[in-house]
């Protein structure tokens, strides 16, 4: 007959049981732990992306660069000598030798007056001329006689010095006469109005016959001279500008008589202060007209080249990135954690869709378009950054 096997022992049965119990203990842990980890991890996912969310959203860009280029302002054309010219005595106009256009030179009669009244007064001026001379030489003989007299003990010494007193007066009276003689002959000289520099006739206010009164200068000048040989043109530069005006630069300017020519002018002065109410310096510059293509008083558009250090530090950015506040103009400036900036800057020049900023930002700043009008300082935001 076979053996029967033998029974295990009891101690070896124990041990497999615990190292049964130990492995499962260890997968239940093990599932356990990557439960609540994956739990730990969909939450922080959760919590960032609610946190995300709640961040506003914002678009960005990087201020441009601002090349040198010329300045456009619009200008004045005005002569470089006029004169109004008015009558000196009151009449009536007798000729008229100029008229409107016509181009003159100095001293050229211009028109003549009748001024009968004045001429009157001149001849009454020389009758009484010719009496006081009259008297004058009567005076002369008696003091010479009496002065002969009184050397001979015949008269007194008072009586002599009376009669060389009088003679002394009446040359006093003499001269006057005389003073006045010579005033009516020059007065009586302004009947022929005359140009008073070389030039252009560009106005003519009177008419053969009319009444002249003179000393009225809120009447219509008689004539008006201009000499256009040179134009001056004026310009207003703004404050930001002022400073790289100086004396001898050269511009460029056109007129709407001739659009495809271009004329050159040079700055000779400016007004050195602004102007409270415009902001802006008053600047001359002469340009040459011997062709006579300029006309004064006309508009002309005026392109001034400037310096490439004055744009050096400015950027561009477009207008919807500016906030008005009552602090002044700011933009809003975001750095690489997200959080906000507000910075002031100064606008050089306004043009229209874009600004050109000369102070408080840089080309490497990320400034934030059309920002809300609640937006602070130290507010965090999420950037969307434009594409490359």
């Amino acid at each position: 007959m076979a053996e029967a096997p033998t029974p295990a022992p009891p101690q070896a049965s124990g041990a497999k049981v615990l190292r049964n119990l130990f492995l499962l203990a260890l997968l239940l842990g093990g599932g356990l732990y990557a439960t609540l980890a994956s739990r730990d991890t969909a939450a922080e996912r959760l919590r960032e992306t609610t946190v995300a969310a709640a961040l506003p959203s914002v678009s960005v860009l990087q201020p441009g660069e601002v090349k040198p280029k010329a300045l456009v302002l619009p200008a004045r054309l005005q002569a470089w000598t006029e004169a109004p010219v008015f009558a000196r005595n009151n009449g009536f106009l007798r000729a008229r030798h100029a008229d409107l256009g016509d181009q003159v030179r100095a001293g050229d009669l211009l028109a003549e007056i009748d001024a009968p009244e004045l001429e009157q007064q001149l001849a009454a001026s020389v009758a009484v001329l010719g009496t006081i001379q009259a008297q004058r030489n009567l005076s002369q003989a008696t003091a010479r006689r009496w002065a002969e007299l009184g050397a001979r003990n015949i008269v007194s010494q008072q009586a002599s010095d009376e009669k060389r007193g009088d003679l002394a007066a009446r040359d006093s009276m003499l001269r006057e006469a005389q003073a006045n003689v010579e005033r009516l002959r020059a007065q009586l000289a302004f009947n022929r109005v005359v140009a008073p520099f070389d030039g252009t006739v560009t106005s003519r206010g009177t008419e053969v016959g009319a009444l002249i009164v003179a000393g009225d200068t809120k009447a219509v000048p008689l004539f008006t001279i201009s000499d256009t040989s040179r134009i001056r043109v004026y310009i207003r530069v703004p404050q930001a500008y002022a400073a790289a005006i100086t004396p001898g630069m050269q511009a460029t300017f056109t007129v709407p008589e001739h659009p495809s020519r271009r004329f050159t002018g040079e700055v000779q002065r400016s007004a050195g202060a602004m102007d409270a109410a415009t902001g802006t310096m008053l600047v001359q510059l002469l340009a040459d007209n011997a062709e006579g293509a300029l006309r004064p008083g006309g508009y002309a558009q005026l392109s001034l080249a400037l310096p490439a250090s004055l744009v050096a530090s400015a950027v561009r950015i477009p207008a919807s990135a500016l906030i008005f506040r009552r602090d002044g103009t700011t933009v809003a400036v975001v750095n690489a954690e997200g959080v906000v900036e507000i910075r002031q800057v100064r606008i050089d020049q306004d043009q229209g869709a874009e600004l050109e900023i000369g102070a408080g930002l840089s080309r490497e700043d990320w400034v934030i378009d059309s920002p809300s009008d609640a937006i602070r300082n130290g507010d965090r935001v999420r950037v969307l950054r434009p594409a490359a």
